[in-house]
C-alpha cells in the first residue's frame, strides 16, 4: 500500500487538538512556551512542516517538552523516533486523565511482514461483531474487550504490508472510535474518549481514509461541545468537514455532521442556529447523492435527525412542536435503536415537565427506566436525572415519589449520588 505522506501521528495530534494549520501549531508552541516559562523559544511553520514530513528529526529538549505538554502526547506517540532507539531513555509524556491506558498506535516504519493476508479480513470480521453487539451488549462488558481488540491491532500493524496493512488500519481506527463512543455516551468519561478519540484518527491516518477521519473529528466535537466551549466546536466541526468534502461523503453522513454541530450549538444556548442547521440536514437528507453511506455508520437515520430536532426544540421552550417531533420520532425508531429510545423517552418526560404536567412526565421518565433496564445508556439516564431536578416543585406528589423509589434503588442510588 502506499503509505500516507508525512507523520500522520502529529497530523492527527494537531487536529485532535484544534489547530487546523501548521501555522497556527506553531503559533500556539511559541505562546505557550511563554507560559511554560521557556524564554526564547520560538517555533515557526518551516519548523512545523519538517515534523509533519516523512523522516521527522528529533526536536530539542525545550520543543520536546512544549510539544508534549500541549498535545498530551509522548513524543513517539507523536511520530518521532529518538536517536538512542526506543528502548533508550525518553522524556516523560504529560499525565493522561483518561482513567483507561490505550495503546498507542504503531507506526511500523521498520516494519516486516509477517502476518498472511487473511490477518486483515480476519481482524475486520472481529471489528465488525463489536460494531453490531454495541447496541445490545453492557458498555462495561463490551468497552474491555475494544481495547483489547484494539491492542491486537497496534501489535499487528507493524507485522504487515500493503492492502493488509491498511485493511488493519482502517479496522483499527473504527475499534478506537467505538471504545471513545463507550466513553463518552455510555461511561460519561468524556477525558478519556477525547484520548482515545486522537488515537482513533491517527489510525485513520495510517489508513489514509478521510471519511473516517471527518466521523472521528465529529464524534470529538461533542467533548467541547457539551461544556458550551463553541470555540472549540467550530474549529473541529471545520476539520471534519474538509475531511468529508476530500471523501466525497454522502447524504447521511452530511446531515449528520449538521446534526452533531446542532446539538452542540443547543447546548451552547444557540437554539436557533441549531434549528437552521436541522432544516439544512432535513433538505440534505431529501436531496439525496449517489454516494452511499459507509457500512460503519450505523449511528443516524431520519429517526436520528428526529430526535435531535425535538430536544433542541425543548430547548428553545417551543413544547407543542417538540412533543410531535419526539412522539414522530419514537414512532420511527427500530426495535434494535433502545439506547435512542430511552433519550426520546427522556425528552419526552422534560416535555411534560415543562409543560407542568408531573404525571405525564413520571410516566415518560419510567418508560425511559424500563429501556435503561434492558439497554444501559448514560445518556438515558442523564436524561432521566434532568428531568427528576425539573420535578423539584413536584417533590411531593404520588407519582414523583414513585419514581424516586425506581431511580433510587441500590442499583443507581451510588451512581447518581456521586454524578
Amino acid at each position: 500500500m502506499s503509505r500516507p505522506a508525512g507523520n500522520v501521528r502529529l497530523k492527527a495530534a494537531r487536529v485532535a487538538a484544534g489547530f487546523n494549520s501548521q501555522q497556527d501549531l506553531a503559533d500556539a508552541l511559541t505562546e505557550h512556551a511563554r507560559h511554560l516559562g521557556i524564554r526564547g523559544l520560538s517555533v515557526g511553520v518551516r519548523q512545523v512542516r519538517r515534523w509533519e514530513s516523512d523522516n521527522p528529526p528529533w526536536p530539542q529538549p525545550d520543543c520536546q517538552r512544549v510539544l508534549v505538554h500541549l498535545l498530551g502526547q509522548s513524543m513517539e506517540d507523536l511520530g518521532f523516533t529518538p536517536p538512542w532507539g526506543v528502548e533508550g531513555p525518553r522524556p516523560a509524556p504529560r499525565a493522561r486523565t483518561a482513567t483507561v491506558a490505550v495503546p498507542a498506535v504503531a507506526s511500523g516504519r521498520a516494519a516486516t511482514a509477517q502476518q498472511p493476508a487473511t490477518a486483515g479480513a480476519d481482524y475486520l470480521a472481529v471489528t465488525r461483531s463489536h460494531r453490531r453487539l454495541y447496541w445490545s451488549v453492557a458498555p462495561t462488558q463490551l468497552h474491555p474487550a475494544v481495547l483489547a481488540h484494539a491492542a491486537l491491532g497496534c501489535g499487528l500493524l507493524p507485522e504487515s504490508a500493503d492492502g493488509t496493512r491498511r485493511t488493519i488500519a482502517t479496522a483499527l481506527a473504527e475499534t478506537y472510535l467505538l471504545a471513545g463512543r463507550i466513553e463518552f455516551f455510555d461511561l460519561s468519561e468524556p477525558d478519556m474518549a477525547n484520548h482515545t478519540l486522537v488515537l482513533a484518527l491517527q489510525a485513520a491516518g495510517e489508513a489514509d481514509d478521510p471519511l473516517l477521519g471527518a466521523a472521528i473529528i465529529a464524534h470529538m466535537v461533542f467533548v467541547p461541545g457539551w461544556v458550551g466551549d463553541r470555540e472549540a466546536v467550530a474549529e473541529r466541526m471545520i476539520a471534519s468537514r474538509t475531511y468529508a468534502r476530500r471523501a466525497a461523503a454522502s447524504a447521511e453522513f452530511l446531515a449528520w455532521l449538521d446534526a452533531v454541530e446542532a446539538e452542540c450549538e443547543t447546548r451552547c444556548g444557540n437554539t436557533r442556529t441549531a434549528l437552521n442547521l436541522i432544516r439544512h440536514a432535513e433538505d440534505v437528507l431529501a436531496a439525496g447523492t449517489e454516494h452511499p453511506s459507509p457500512e460503519w455508520m450505523d449511528w443516524f437515520s431520519p429517526a436520528r435527525l428526529a430526535a435531535f430536532k425535538g430536544n433542541t426544540q425543548l430547548i428553545a421552550g417551543h413544547l407543542p412542536q417538540a412533543r410531535e417531533t419526539l412522539l414522530s420520532a419514537l414512532d420511527a425508531l427500530m426495535p434494535s435503536e433502545g439506547k435512542q429510545r430511552s433519550v426520546v423517552y427522556g425528552d419526552l418526560a422534560a416535555v411534560e415537565a415543562a409543560a407542568g404536567r408531573p404525571e405525564e412526565a413520571c410516566g415518560y421518565a419510567s418508560r425511559a427506566l424500563d429501556q435503561l433496564a434492558e439497554t444501559w445508556y448514560a445518556t438515558g439516564m442523564d436524561r432521566v436525572r434532568e428531568v427528576r431536578r425539573a420535578l423539584a416543585p413536584h417533590q411531593h406528589e404520588r407519582c414523583v415519589r414513585d419514581l424516586d423509589d425506581r431511580l433510587y434503588n441500590w442499583c443507581t442510588t451510588v451512581s447518581a449520588l456521586t454524578r
